[in-house]
């Protein structure tokens, strides 16, 4: 028997004792009043200066602060085959674990996506969210998070306000706080018909003059975070949802080959980062995820540096379109990796017990849809907590959207994530 499942084994059938903790039960952080101690077969792990952990007596600790984090990565790692979907983290054919709703951490995300065989469960963050040092300090614990995207501080608006003046403190503050922690970063992202300065959207440009900026600020972006980052959204967002190409600046003044122009520069500036083509409603087979797929086909024809494609996932709950899983073997199979990488299943508020039942099991059907397809690399949630989640300020009455609630609580689509893999 798997050594994690014996130990879970003898911890369900021994009565708890006196002044200790229960399995996956908080024994430490700061202002904790509670028991500090952990029933037989567990150990109470450091989790963040908030909240330790009463986890099976074979887990792993998180690195302390007094520890070395692990390097990020600067070149790419190869991929390595996913175990089978009856396989998880606890042994073939065990049971999912759970975690306590309402606790800061749980039995870890990452921990279990890399056992199910991705590379990382990650989590978009902002620049004004950096000093929230409890949310810091759950975004930081590698057993959940082996993954940071920055949400807005590598855009162009944000990299390039006035032509050719550059600035990336944004952007190197939330790189730093990945390295610090030995997190891999996927950089977001370099060419986008949104949040453009005015000197782009208003410029009078032609042909051959935009495609010139846009490859300085290409060169200058992703040279200035070369051999950092796992890989670049490239490209986000070039078509709209009947599979035509989204008319702005790029299109309108240079055409579909401003997207081939943008790969090569960004390949350039950055050999070894990924390049992927982002875009939402493509999660589900369509007409949109079919132009995804013919774009990808003929970059590939012509020499086109592309390596993934990002599905963003912003979905709603009850709706997940059908075949998801058929649909990232379909990107899969034109030889390219393909992650999640904006994840939230927002609902109509006030959230009930139904809509929670309800997200928990369509977070577990993304999410076992990614484990099944091997080139499925990661998944990165749009935030992870519903304090900071972009989905209220844009779809009115809507919200709830993530795994943890605004307190930094766990709700039960943690549980459903950990049911995927």
């Amino acid at each position: 028997m798997n050594r994690l499942v014996q130990f879970a084994t003898i911890a369900a059938f021994a009565a708890p004792a006196l002044a200790q903790s229960a399995e996956w039960g908080q024994c430490g952080g700061q202002g904790w009043t509670g028991p500090t101690t952990c029933v037989a077969g567990t150990t109470c792990v450091f989790s963040n200066p908030y909240y330790s952990q009463c986890l099976p007596g074979t887990a792993v600790p998180t690195v302390t602060p007094t520890e070395t984090p692990t390097p990020t990565p600067t070149s790419t790692p190869t991929t390595t085959a996913k175990p089978s979907s009856s396989s998880t983290a606890t042994g073939t054919g065990g049971a999912a674990p759970t975690a306590v709703i309402g606790a800061a951490t749980g039995p870890g995300l990452n921990k279990y996506a890399q056992a199910a065989g991705l590379k990382y469960f990650g989590s978009a963050t902002d620049n004004p969210e950096l000093t929230d040092q409890p949310y810091i300090a759950i975004l930081s614990n590698t057993n959940e998070f082996g993954q940071i995207t920055p949400g807005n501080s590598m855009k162009w608006d944000a990299t390039e306000p006035t032509q050719n003046t550059f600035t990336f403190s944004g952007g190197d503050a939330i790189l730093n706080l990945a390295k610090g922690n030995g997190q891999i970063l996927r950089a977001h992202n370099l060419v986008w018909y949104s949040q453009l300065p005015s000197w782009v959207t208003s410029g009078s440009w032609t042909n051959a003059t935009l495609t010139a900026a846009m490859t300085n600020h290409i060169s200058n972006v992703a040279g200035h975070y070369k051999g950092e980052v796992y890989c670049w959204d490239a490209v986000n967002e070039p078509f709209n949802d009947d599979g035509t190409f989204r008319t702005d600046v790029f299109y309108n003044t240079i055409g579909q080959s401003y997207i081939a122009t943008a790969l090569q520069a960004a390949r350039k500036a950055d050999p070894n980062a990924k390049l992927y083509i982002n875009d939402y409603n493509i999660e589900g087979p369509g007409a949109k995820s079919t132009a995804m797929i013919n774009l990808v086909t003929s970059l590939k024809a012509q020499g086109v540096p592309i390596d993934g494609i990002g599905v963003q996932g912003h979905l709603i709950v009850g709706e997940l379109p059908s075949g998801i899983e058929q649909n990232l073997a379909a990107f899969a199979a034109l030889g390219v990796e393909v992650a999640i990488t904006e994840l939230d299943i927002r609902m109509t508020l006030p959230s009930t017990p139904a809509l929670l039942a309800q997200q928990q099991k369509d977070y577990q059907t993304v999410v076992a849809a990614c484990k099944a397809v091997s080139a499925c690399v990661g998944i990165t949630i749009w935030d992870y907590t519903d304090k900071y989640s972009w989905v209220p300020a844009t779809f009115s009455g809507q919200g709830a959207a993530c795994p943890w609630d605004a307190n930094l609580g766990i709700k039960a689509a943690y549980n459903g994530i950990l049911a995927g893999f």
